[in-house]
């Protein structure tokens, strides 16, 4: 439930509205294709947690399989991922709070501040609590979806009137410029956001750590995030486009908002409402969560400050979980300056993060294959399929993605732009910790050195007939 309620946020709930005033019908093979990754993805971290699971996840599979150096890289972009998702979550929050209370009279970085301090209480008091919450958070995100699946069936079976003259039906898929009415470079455009709304899936490899009987729950866990999202996402996508035409739809409202508002019964569309916001802090939630869950495996390896690592008597990484709270401030400030750009600001960058994740845990897998290949261990039962071709050609599709970026015209294009900046500050970072890690083994060394040479030293004393006292 923990996967699954990452997993389905504001990038459906949200996101999808946007794209699909943006991309039209064609938004439903983007979610198809990123879906397809996903699954790969899915199953590449499922072998690795098989092989042993760890509560630092693909952190921990990057420094094994790769090298320190890539454990610190992915263990940092995991938390600019999770850092900017927060930032877009509380934008979300603020959004569908100014579907009640207009912005005129309660601002929505106020909303988004609000947001930020009931969070971070609920994952500083204990962990049994973040998980109590997030299951009712992801069962109502989770009856939200399967209630609109089953509405909006009834909707384009019974040819439902949905007012200003429009009536739900299969025909809207097509009916109003084709599957493509945007063209086919749009729908490369999409691929960036697709994978944010995909992004929280992993969740469930940070979680291993702290599972009881992993080896048995994970499997089945990862198996049916693959098959629940793939419902949940490109059946949602294509039923939203039967409901309405494309060009109904908006960038500032969720387009679940969009159809029950539309129903001629008014309290729906204040529930679905209620439940987009709820899916908002839910994923904001897990951001916390396994931020600091990161941040604690990159401190244990000193590659973060160490106060990062500070886990409290409840068994909470404290230092980790504030250290992500403090920049999800700058979503405040995002939200006071630049409202309406916050939100696709912050998720493109967040898409980085995702896809070198995604990236890590796929080629991670390849070297854990090679190995068992190697007979130098075992490869588990639970295994990537058609690997190591599915992993590359996964591989080369994210990369791909992360190209278009660059034609983009809008927010993406801040977040390719940002790349070379990223890589830069991540290469200085390591040089430094790589730097003062080396240093402390050389006066580890040192010291058994010297510790080593005064045993010695008193050892030959000691056996010297010279330096021997009569006994009295």
């Amino acid at each position: 439930m923990i996967a699954i309620g990452g997993a389905i946020g504001v990038g459906l709930f949200l996101g999808a509205g946007g794209r699909l005033a943006t991309a039209g019908p064609a938004l439903i093979f983007s979610y198809a294709i990123c879906g397809i990754v996903a699954f790969f993805v899915m199953r590449a971290l499922g072998e690795l947690v098989m092989h042993r699971p760890a509560s630092g996840s693909f952190v921990e599979y990057a420094r094994e399989f790769v090298g320190p150096w890539a454990g610190f890289t992915s263990g940092w972009m995991y938390w600019v991922n999770w850092a900017m998702t927060g930032i877009a979550e509380i934008t979300a929050v603020a959004i569908y709070v100014s579907h009640w209370v207009p912005e005129s009279s309660f601002p929505r970085w106020a909303t988004a501040l609000i947001t930020l301090v009931v969070l971070l209480g609920v994952n500083l008091l204990s962990v049994k609590l973040f998980g109590e919450l997030e299951f009712w958070f992801s069962v109502i995100k989770v009856t939200a979806i399967v209630v609109f699946l089953f509405v909006g069936i009834s909707l384009v079976i019974t040819n439902a009137d949905m007012g200003g003259g429009v009536t739900a039906s299969v025909t809207n898929v097509a009916g109003h410029g084709g599957l493509f009415p945007a063209g086919l470079g749009v729908v490369f455009m999409t691929f960036q956001a697709v994978i944010f709304a995909y992004s929280a899936i992993e969740m469930v490899g940070i979680a291993a750590g702290e599972t009881k009987d992993a080896k048995s729950v994970l499997p089945k866990a990862i198996n049916g995030v693959v098959y629940r999202i793939g419902i949940f996402y490109v059946g949602s996508v294509l039923l939203l486009t039967m409901v309405l035409p494309w060009t109904l739809y908006s960038a500032g409202e969720s387009p679940f908002v969009t159809v029950f508002s539309r129903l001629g019964f008014e309290p729906a569309g204040h529930i679905m409402n209620l439940v987009v916001l709820t899916a908002a802090m839910s994923s904001c939630n897990s951001g916390l969560y396994s931020t600091g869950r990161i941040l604690r495996s990159l401190a244990d390896k000193r590659e973060a400050p160490s106060f990062v690592g500070r886990m409290s008597a409840r068994h909470v990484p404290y230092g980790g979980v504030i250290f992500t709270a403090v920049v999800y401030v700058l979503g405040v400030f995002m939200n006071a300056f630049v409202p309406h750009e916050a939100f696709d600001i912050a998720t493109s960058v967040a898409s980085l993060g995702v896809i070198a994740t995604w990236i890590t845990l796929l080629y991670c897998q390849i070297r854990l294959k090679r190995k068992a290949d190697a007979g130098e261990i075992e490869r588990p039962s639970y295994r990537m399929p058609g690997a190591p071709i599915t992993n590359w050609l996964s591989i080369g599709f994210l990369v791909l993605v992360v190209g278009s970026m660059g034609f983009s015209s809008g927010p993406e294009k801040i977040a390719f732009y940002l790349i070379p900046v990223l890589a830069i500050v991540l290469f200085v970072g390591w040089k430094l910790v790589s730097a003062r890690q080396a240093k402390n083994a050389d006066l580890m060394t040192s010291a058994a050195d010297s510790i080593a040479a005064e045993q010695a030293a008193t050892s030959s004393r000691s056996n010297d007939p010279e330096d021997k006292q009569p006994v009295v």
